[in-house]
C-alpha cells in the first residue's frame, strides 16, 4: 500500500515530462513510499498552467489539498492561474437532471420483492434511491386458494377493484362482492367499505393478512330492512317512546351526527391478556365502546371506556371457541388500524347471530354515518367506473348476437325483451324435444336421462360434493341473508342432492329425490307433488314460487375462480 512520505522521494521517481507537463511513472518503477499530496498538487499545478494558456482571465483559486487546514506553499506563477471547480459540479448536475428527465417517462416496472425493498414498484428513475409511485401491486385470492395479482393506482377505492375484478372475471355485476381482509392466524376477517382506499388497508395489514374476493349480500341489509333489524330492546331511544318510530326516523336517527342513538346489552367480553370472559353490560355510542362497572347504570362515574370507533375496524373472529374460549360461537372483535398482536384485540361475544349482527352494523354506522348510506346508493345512480371505462370482454362474446330463424331467412335481434323471450322459449322447447326424444329413442350416444343428471353441474349454485358444514360456512361468509341458497349433493343417499336455504339467519337443509315416472326421471323436493325434468328447472320454479320452502330462492351462495 501507499502511504504519505516526504516531498524529496519525488525526485527519486524515474520520470518523464510531456508536452503538457503532466508527470507520467511507469507502474513497474513506482517505490513503496509515495507522497500523494505533493504529486496531487504537482499534476493541479501542470493542468492550470495549460488553463492559463488558453483563458485570458484572471483568478485566483485554493489547492486542492490542504495541510492540517493550512494553504500548501505554491510559487506565485501556480497562484496566478487557477482552475474553478465550480465548472465541474456545474456540468456534473446538469448531467444528473438530464438523467433524471430521460428516465421519468419511462414506465414503472412492477417489484417482484416489494417486502425486500420497502417499494411495491421498481421506477427507473428512481434506482437508487426508490422513490415513491402512483400504482401498486395488490394480491387478491379467491375462495379455491387462487391468487391473483392486480396493479392498481393509490387511489382506488374496494368497490372500483371489485367491480374491476368482476369484469375481469366474466361475473355477474349485481352489486354484491364485496372485498375482504382475512387474517388467517387471528381467525379475523371484514368486509372492506366501498369507499376505503385499499392500498391504505394493506398498509396496515401485517404479512400474514390477505384480500379475498367474495360475495356478501348482507353488507347494506340495514337499509332495505331498517325495522326488522335492530331489536328494540337494544335500541334506548326505541324504549323511550314504546317502539313507535317510522323507518324515516330510525334511518335518520341512526345517519345523523347531530343525533345521539345508543345500542346497549349484555355481551361477553375477554379480559385483555387473559383466556376468562366477563357478562358486562354494554353501551355503543358515538363516541366509542363503554361498559358500566356497575349493573346497568349510565352514569358517567360507572362507565369506562372498551374501545375507540374513529381509529378502530370490528371483525368477525372465525376462530372464537377454538383460539379464544369464547362461551358461544357468535365472536367478533374490535381491532385498532395498526399492525396489532393478539393481546391487543378487543375480544366480544353475543348470545345469538342476530344480536352479533346487530352490534356490528351499529359499530359501521356509528363510524362512518352518511357515508355508508351514499355507499348503498351510489349502485342505483352511477354506472360507469372511475378508473376504467368498458369491461374486458374476450372476442367471442362481443361477436355473440341474439338471431330469430323462424322465417324464410335468419335476422338479428336488438331488442333485449325479445331476445330475452326468445332464449327462454327456446329453453322450454328444448325440454319438450328432449322428452319426446326420451319417448322415441334418442338418436344421440348422451341419453337425455344421463344429461338432465349433469346438467347442473354447470351453474353457479351447485358446488358438487361438499360437506354439511363446508355449505354452512360459505353461507355465513356471503351474509346470511334470507333466500341465500346453494345445491350439493347428498352424503346419506348417492342419488339425491340437498337445496341448503338460509332463512331469518338459520340455515336449514332440504332433499332433492328422484323419481321415476313413465320410464324417465325426475326431481322432486315434496315428495313427487311438483316434479322437475331436472336441477335448473327446480331452481326457476322455487325463485318465482314459494311452495314447500319457507322463503323464495333469491341469491346463489357462488365461488369464483379468479
Amino acid at each position: 500500500g501507499c502511504h504519505l512520505g516526504h516531498n524529496s522521494e519525488l525526485s527519486k521517481l524515474p520520470s518523464t515530462i510531456d508536452s503538457l507537463g503532466v508527470t507520467s511513472v511507469p507502474l513497474n518503477q513506482w517505490p513503496d513510499d509515495v507522497d500523494l499530496e505533493a504529486l496531487v498538487n504537482d499534476m493541479n499545478s501542470s493542468f492550470e498552467s495549460l488553463y492559463s494558456t488558453c483563458s485570458s482571465v484572471q483568478s485566483e483559486s485554493v489547492p486542492l489539498l490542504q495541510h492540517n487546514g493550512q494553504h500548501s506553499t505554491t510559487s506565485p506563477k501556480q497562484r496566478r492561474r487557477r482552475s474553478q471547480p465550480m465548472h465541474i459540479l456545474a456540468v456534473r448536475r446538469l448531467q444528473e437532471e438530464e438523467q433524471q428527465l430521460r428516465t421519468s417517462s419511462l414506465p414503472a416496472i412492477p417489484n417482484p420483492f416489494p417486502e425486500l425493498s420497502g417499494s411495491p414498484v421498481l421506477s427507473p428513475g428512481s434506482l437508487p434511491p426508490c422513490q415513491p409511485s402512483g400504482t401498486y401491486i395488490i394480491n387478491i385470492f379467491s375462495e379455491d386458494g387462487m391468487g391473483k395479482v392486480v396493479e392498481i393506482p393509490a387511489d382506488m377505492t374496494a368497490r372500483d377493484l371489485c367491480q374491476l375484478l368482476v369484469y375481469k372475471s366474466h361475473c355477474v355485476d349485481d352489486n354484491s362482492w364485496a372485498l375482504v381482509e382475512h387474517h388467517p392466524l387471528l381467525g379475523l376477517e371484514r368486509c372492506l367499505e366501498d369507499h376505503e382506499l385499499v392500498v391504505q388497508v394493506q398498509a396496515s395489514m401485517t404479512s400474514e393478512g390477505r384480500f379475498l374476493f367474495r360475495k356478501n349480500y348482507a353488507k347494506y341489509e340495514f337499509f332495505r330492512n331498517p325495522l326488522n333489524f335492530f331489536p328494540e330492546h337494544m335500541v334506548a331511544w326505541c324504549q323511550e317512546t314504546n317502539g313507535a318510530i317510522p323507518p324515516s326516523q330510525l334511518l335518520q336517527n341512526f345517519l345523523n351526527s347531530s343525533s345521539c342513538p345508543e345500542i346497549q346489552g349484555f355481551l361477553y367480553v375477554k379480559e385483555m391478556g387473559r383466556k376468562s370472559w366477563k357478562k358486562l353490560y354494554v353501551f355503543l355510542r358515538r363516541s366509542g365502546l363503554y361498559f358500566s362497572t356497575k349493573g346497568t347504570s349510565k352514569e358517567p362515574r360507572h362507565l369506562q371506556l372498551l374501545a375507540d370507533l374513529e381509529d378502530s375496524n370490528v371483525f368477525t373472529v372465525t376462530t372464537g371457541k377454538k383460539l379464544h374460549s369464547a362461551p358461544t360461537d357468535y365472536e367478533f372483535c374490535i381491532k385498532p388500524n395498526k399492525r396489532t398482536e393478539l393481546k391487543e384485540l378487543r375480544m366480544l361475544c353475543t348470545e345469538d347471530e342476530q344480536s352479533r349482527t346487530s352490534w356490528m352494523t351499529a359499530f359501521r354506522l356509528f363510524k362512518y354515518g352518511i357515508v355508508l348510506y351514499q355507499n348503498y346508493k351510489i349502485p342505483q345512480q352511477r354506472k360507469t367506473l372511475s378508473h376504467f371505462s368498458t369491461p374486458v370482454r374476450s372476442v367471442s362474446e362481443n361477436s355473440l348476437v341474439a338471431m330469430d330463424f323462424s322465417g324464410r331467412i335468419g335476422r338479428v335481434i336488438d331488442n333485449p325483451l325479445e331476445a330475452q323471450s326468445a332464449a327462454m322459449e327456446e329453453g322450454n322447447a328444448w325440454r319438450k324435444r328432449s322428452q319426446r326424444m326420451n319417448i322415441l329413442g334418442s338418436p344421440s350416444p348422451l341419453h337425455p336421462c344421463l344429461l338432465n343428471s349433469v346438467i347442473h353441474r354447470t351453474q353457479l349454485w351447485f358446488h358438487g360434493r361438499i360437506t354439511r358444514e363446508e355449505s354452512h360456512r360459505m353461507i355465513h361468509q356471503q351474509g346470511q341473508v334470507d333466500g341465500l341458497f346453494l345445491l350439493r349433493d347428498s352424503q346419506s343417499n348417492p342419488k339425491a342432492f340437498v337445496l341448503t336455504l338460509c332463512h331469518h339467519q338459520k340455515i336449514k337443509h332440504f332433499q332433492i329425490l328422484p323419481c321415476e315416472e313413465d320410464g324417465q326421471i325426475f326431481f322432486s323436493l315434496d315428495d313427487g307433488s311438483t316434479k322437475f325434468t331436472d336441477l335448473i328447472q327446480l331452481v326457476e320454479f322455487y325463485q318465482l314460487n314459494r311452495g314447500v320452502l319457507p322463503c323464495k330462492l333469491k341469491h346463489p351462495c357462488t365461488l369464483v375462480a379468479l
